[in-house]
């Protein structure tokens, strides 16, 4: 007969990070998932499972009429339509696949 003792620690692990220029926030505005991505606090989102069908909503209003939103693309190139599908595309992915992870935001 013998004891095993463990001791466990579990400490948070960053499982996703992107980055994606403030001058796509009135692209954003317009899909309706401006908040959900730069300010979830302020509407009580806490884990990605919260965003998953925002994200969802906001990126088939994006694909389905690109032209619309393709006016909201910045003057000086940073920030446009081109950059900001593919983000919402891995942002919601990274949702659906890490449900429970907890979102925290850099403004």
């Amino acid at each position: 007969m013998s004891l095993d003792v463990s001791l466990i620690r579990t400490q948070p692990t960053e499982v996703y990070t992107s980055n994606i220029t403030h001058n796509l926030n009135e692209m954003a505005e317009a899909v309706g998932i401006y908040k959900h991505l730069w300010r979830p606090e302020e509407i009580g989102i806490k884990v990605a499972g919260e965003l998953i069908e925002p994200l969802r909503d906001g990126l088939k209003k994006l694909k389905e009429d690109p032209q619309k939103y393709k006016e909201y693309d910045s003057p000086n190139g940073w920030g446009t339509y081109k950059y900001f599908v593919p983000f919402v595309e891995d942002y919601l992915n990274a949702c659906v696949e890490y449900p429970d992870a907890l979102i925290e935001v850099s403004r």
